[in-house]
């Protein structure tokens, strides 16, 4: 797997942000206070979660700490609503007396970057990404990299790369440019593989990769009819496999959360794997998880029963 420098477990910040629902200040600072002292040393945020409530949080809650690990994002910047009133329509639980506003040029790649800044209380981030420029890859390529490079020069930012839940766009990125790392959501978990040509490509280029969304929203963490696959109602098939895969698990004395955590770092890419938690109990339960081994024999047998492709 290889010593990429990153810690193996992150912390996902959009939760902390409202991400469905309202989490209490008082929760939201519990949960990462929880998640320092189970040894959590990599947090990602980003402008879009709760319209900048999770930078908020996440700055309060880490300020006068040291030796970790900081991610945050550009490509939407906030600017105040038109409409001036009423709740935000993009899945998160806050008023929206703000609006998102995609951008990614230069300059407001910068400005997005300084009001993070501002909103985490940091001179500087350690990870600057680029966020779901989806519809925008030409002119992310080609006038939001060329910033962050020139801030990663600078000293602004100490690693520069793309997050996405694709792996396409992310390829170009790795392909085309010296990025550093990829956040790669969903991708490359226990019931999608799509990813990994992605993952071949930043071994050989040594971009590191950090995996989010591998429960892919929920069905990896509890397989049931009602559970979710990409933030929407799972496919019977899909709740069908995940099903499989945790009786396989079972047989093993392995959860299926635990497994769908342990399988990303599995591939020499995958520095470390980040998940989302609103509560002090879920960090503490994941981070419990992540501290298991899992036996070698347990891939083998996913492999033979064609739940995993060969060599996973």
């Amino acid at each position: 797997m290889g010593n990429t420098g990153l810690p193996q477990y992150g912390f996902g910040g959009a939760p902390i942000g409202n991400l469905f629902e309202e989490v209490s200040e008082e929760e939201a600072r519990a949960t990462v206070e929880a998640a320092w002292e189970s040894g959590v040393r990599l947090y990602d945020t980003a402008p879009h979660y709760g319209l900048g409530l999770s930078e908020r949080r996440l700055g309060a809650a880490l300020a006068g700490r040291s030796g970790y690990v900081l991610s945050t994002k550009v490509g939407r910047l906030l600017v105040p609503a038109s409409s001036g009133g009423g709740q935000d329509d993009e899945g998160f639980d806050v008023p929206a007396a703000l609006k998102r506003a995609w951008d990614f040029s230069a300059a407001g790649v910068r400005r997005s970057l300084e009001e993070s800044l501002t909103r985490l209380g940091l001179p500087a981030v350690d990870i600057a990404l680029i966020h779901d420029p989806d519809d925008h890859v030409d002119q992310a390529i080609e006038q939001a990299y060329p910033a962050l490079a020139e801030l990663r020069a600078e000293g602004r930012v100490q690693a520069i790369g793309v997050g996405m839940n694709q792996w396409q766009a992310p390829l170009r990125f790795v392909q085309e440019t010296d990025v550093d790392v990829v956040m790669l959501a969903g991708r490359y978990t226990l019931l999608d593989q799509s990813g990994l040509p992605l993952l071949e490509e930043c071994v050989k280029r040594g971009v590191r990769v950090l995996a989010a969304g591998v429960f892919n929203s929920g069905i990896l963490a509890t397989p049931k009819p009602s559970g979710t696959y990409n933030y929407q109602p799972a496919p019977a098939a899909l709740v069908e496999r995940a099903t499989r895969i945790a009786q396989v698990c079972e047989r093993h004395g392995v959860s299926l959360p635990q497994a769908a955590m342990a399988f990303p770092l599995r591939h020499p890419a995958v520095a470390t794997i980040v998940l989302g938690a609103r509560t002090p109990q879920e960090v503490t339960t994941n981070a419990a998880l992540q501290t298991q081994p899992v036996p070698e024999d347990l891939w083998a047998d996913l492999e033979a029963e064609e739940l995993l492709p060969k060599g996973s």
